[in-house]
């Protein structure tokens, strides 16, 4: 076999294998389109008039490769095909085909496309993505052709031609075998239980390593699955809509499939907090390692792989746990209390493999709805006038119209450069019309170089294959499987795939549009119109550039992480830590998105983005993240002991003491562009003549005490954790506590200890960034944090 020939490992065999089984099924449903509309019965051929889009088609439903996603695209299309032929029909009939200007034309696809994207998100993206595309086509052509158009009939057409695209995709995902989503999410999941028990056995080598150089080989080893166990994790996050639109025999064995993807994706947290453990340890091997732990640790990863085997055969999902006459005895024998910070970690690795054992054991359960989740039912005098503001500023609203635009735009300027090809530069805006924001630069300008190189290979094939026009459509074969891997790369993406696709098959797939070489010539230099346009109605909506909204949003972040440390209690209610940290998680996600576009747009006469520095702010904010998930764990776990823990709470409060004014300092600090420009604003407003007023007290400077040493130079940090950790053992000792509770107890407030510690530790690291990053921008001036700070300050209560 090719994968053994290559010598891939297992994720590396299943990806390329997914590759060309998606490469396979397109180009099986592109010669069904191509041997229908080339070689079927002159009625067929007459009535799907626009065999062009029914490419177009099987390229934007096919894409999932799943006979799921298939079953969705059909439905997605007899929307579309609804929203726009019968007003086609009625519209062609009232005004007459004959009547149609080029501005005409361009006002009625710009009026229809407003209309197709204002519905809400329950319109599937591919359903207007295909009624865009109709909708361009159908008013073009009948502009083009004038009043030797249809009124009924050309509509009609183009319901047909919609239609052999949906019909090819069912049939390529039923051949030779279906294209089952539950199939592949099985094969999925397989993978990842495969990949995760090989990390739990990774992370116990390396745990009961006898020196740091074996151990470090481990943790290698597992960050490289953890990789590949992520990419598994998401892939199968990406099928679950696709297993519910299939059939009803698979809905029998559906349940077992999702609750066991749903107990992976539970378990993959746990698993991290062993790497993360791992990655702080001062030495290998621990202290606390004797001959029981080490004898708990392996039948525990025993009995992990054992767990990951009755998972990977999908069985029940209450079936898959550990015995219950072994859960009393995995309780790992500890006699000792962490002395120092140094000894926290390996307390850490403990308290995540019983979380990673609590959660094997967990069967996944949806949250009933909340009361407060219930609409309330109180009328609101509205005014009309507010309505209609309201409406207007809606992001609905606003993105209908920037469709609109985009595509009556492109439509108008493509019939200016040439009538008879307009449509390629109205089709190309519609059918890859993005609904959320993305970097308009970058994704045009892939786009562009798919078109170019899916043109080139299309006219060489025209060329190659002469002499045999009809079956020239074979050439495509090879090209499929090129473009699926294109799609996947980070080179090209799924903008720059698809383009290179539709490029190639609209020259190789079709008769009768003259020369190739001259309707490539017509096709690159439409699409160059088409993308222009989109990119200056991309501007003028969104005229931000990704940058600024990156440095906007990490002030966001780093408000929304203020306010976590503001409600972290050991006492608190745990809803306001979770929600706290799922209002962090979802903001970051929100930096990411920014800074990973901001790294694609050009620089202009701009400052350049300083990607580096930013991903390493995004990296510790991530990892805050993380640590808030597991102080929700332990403090969750901590109060079903019913202990009094006000003393420890007062150590808790020194913790966030050094944390929150620093965050409330970088909150304000971030949104400065210039500090240059910051001085002179000060000293218009007669706050402060220089900077010397800092030093002479007349402009105090913002309190902090995340970098304080004690009178011996030793971190205060670090005295502070010592502190809590006698508390800790002064609290479980003064309880009486028995073995079991005691071994709870412990793993609980050390991984408190661990997480806290770890909070410190990466707000000194945004302090870091966020110097590095001000100096970036600001070359020639001294950057300090908490002078800046209280500068601004100064200028606000002025």
């Amino acid at each position: 076999m090719l994968t053994s020939k290559l010598k891939l490992n297992p994720q590396s065999r299943a990806l390329w294998l997914s590759g060309l089984s998606a490469a396979f099924r397109t180009a099986t449903a592109c010669c069904i389109v191509a041997v229908a509309t080339l070689f079927g019965p002159e009625v067929f051929r007459r009535q799907v008039a626009f065999p062009a889009f029914s490419y177009v088609t099987v390229i934007l439903i096919i894409t999932g490769a799943s006979l799921g996603d298939t079953f969705r695209g059909c439905w997605d299309a007899l929307c579309a095909t609804v929203l726009t032929v019968v007003p086609a029909i009625l519209g062609l009939a009232t005004l007459g085909p004959a009547r149609l200007t080029t501005a005409l034309t361009a006002v009625i696809v710009g009026m229809a496309a407003f209309l197709v994207m204002l519905p809400d998100q329950k319109t599937h993206l591919v359903s207007k993505r295909i009624a865009l595309g109709q909708i361009v086509i159908i008013y073009v052509v009948a502009y083009d052709k004038g009043g030797e158009t249809d009124p009924v009939m050309h509509p009609v057409s183009m319901a047909a031609s919609t239609a052999v695209g949906v019909l090819a995709c069912v049939v390529s995902l039923l051949l030779p075998y279906p294209g089952l989503a539950t199939c592949q999410v099985k094969k999925k999941c397989k993978l990842y239980a495969d990949s995760a028990s090989e990390r739990v056995k990774l992370c116990v080598k390396a745990f009961c390593a006898q020196d740091d150089t074996s151990a470090q080989a481990f943790i290698s080893q597992a960050k490289s699955l953890s990789i590949s166990g992520t990419k598994l994790l998401n892939a199968i996050k990406s099928k679950k809509e696709s297993m519910k639109w299939e059939t009803l025999p698979i809905n029998l064995l559906k349940p077992y499939c999702i609750n066991t993807a749903e107990k992976l994706q539970a378990m993959e947290m746990p698993l991290q907090g062993l790497q993360i453990a791992l990655n702080n340890f001062n030495s290998f091997p621990p202290q606390i390692l004797d001959q029981d732990l080490k004898d708990y640790l392996h039948k525990l990863q025993e009995s992990i792989t054992s767990t990951f085997d009755q998972l990977k055969s999908f069985m029940p999902s209450e079936m898959a746990t550990f015995p219950e006459s072994d859960q009393e005895n995995r309780k790992p024998s500890i006699q000792s209390f962490p002395q120092t910070h140094k000894d926290l970690s390996p307390f850490f690795f403990l308290f995540c493999s019983k979380l990673l054992q609590r959660k094997m054991n967990e069967n996944p359960s949806t949250n009933p709805t909340s009361i407060s989740d219930t609409p309330s039912k109180k009328k609101q005098e509205v005014n009309l006038f507010e309505l209609i503001s309201t409406f207007l500023m809606q992001r609905r609203f606003m993105l209908a119209l920037k469709c609109s635009l985009s595509v009556g735009l492109a439509v108008l300027f493509g019939l200016i450069y040439s009538k008879n090809n307009g449509i390629w530069s109205g089709l190309p805006v519609a059918i890859s019309f993005a609904v959320s924001r993305e970097a308009a630069f970058r994704v045009s300008n892939l786009k562009a170089q798919g078109t170019v190189l899916g043109t080139v290979y299309g006219v060489l094939g025209c060329f190659v294959l002469e002499k045999y026009v009809k079956v020239r459509f074979l050439i495509l074969l090879p090209w499929f499987i090129f473009c699926s891997l294109l799609r996947r790369s980070r080179m090209y993406g799924p903008a720059g795939g698809v383009s290179a696709v539709i490029g190639a098959v609209l020259v190789l797939g079709r008769e009768k549009f003259g020369p190739p070489t001259e309707f490539a010539i017509i096709r690159i230099v439409e699409a160059f119109i088409g993308l222009s346009c989109s990119i200056v109605v991309e501007l003028m909506f969104q005229p931000t550039r990704a940058s600024t909204l990156a440095k906007i949003q990490l002030s966001k972040s780093l408000q929304v992480l203020h306010e976590c440390i503001c409600a972290l209690s050991l006492c608190g209610k745990k809803e306001c830590v979770a929600d706290g940290q799922k209002k962090l998680k979802a903001n970051v996600n929100e930096l990411r998105k920014f800074i990973e576009e901001a790294e694609m747009e050009p620089n202009f006469w701009f400052v350049p983005f300083h990607g580096v520095c930013c991903n390493k702010l995004l990296k510790s904010l991530s990892n805050i993240e993380g640590l808030f998930v597991f102080l929700n764990h332990a403090c969750e776990s901590l109060q079903k002991e019913n202990l009094s823990l006000k003393n420890l709470e007062d150590e808790v409060e020194h913790f966030k003491e050094m944390i929150h004014p620093s965050l409330k300092c970088f909150e304000n600090v971030v949104l400065v562009k210039s500090l240059n420009k910051l001085e002179k604003e000060l000293q218009k407003s007669n706050v402060c003549g220089t900077s010397s007023d800092l030093e002479s007290g007349k402009l105090p400077l913002s309190p902090q005490k995340l970098n304080v040493h004690g009178p011996n130079g030793e971190d205060e940090m670090d005295n502070i954790v010592n502190s809590y950790l006698q508390k800790t053992k002064e609290l479980v000792i003064g309880e009486g506590c028995d073995e079991m509770k005691r071994h709870e107890v412990v793993l609980n407030l050390s991984a408190i200890a661990f997480c806290l510690r770890g909070l410190v530790m990466e707000t000194r690291d945004i302090e870091k960034g966020l110097m590095d990053l001000l100096q970036w921008e600001n070359p020639t001036s001294h950057v300090n944090l908490y002078e800046i700070s209280s500068k601004i300050d100064a200028l606000c209560n002025n």
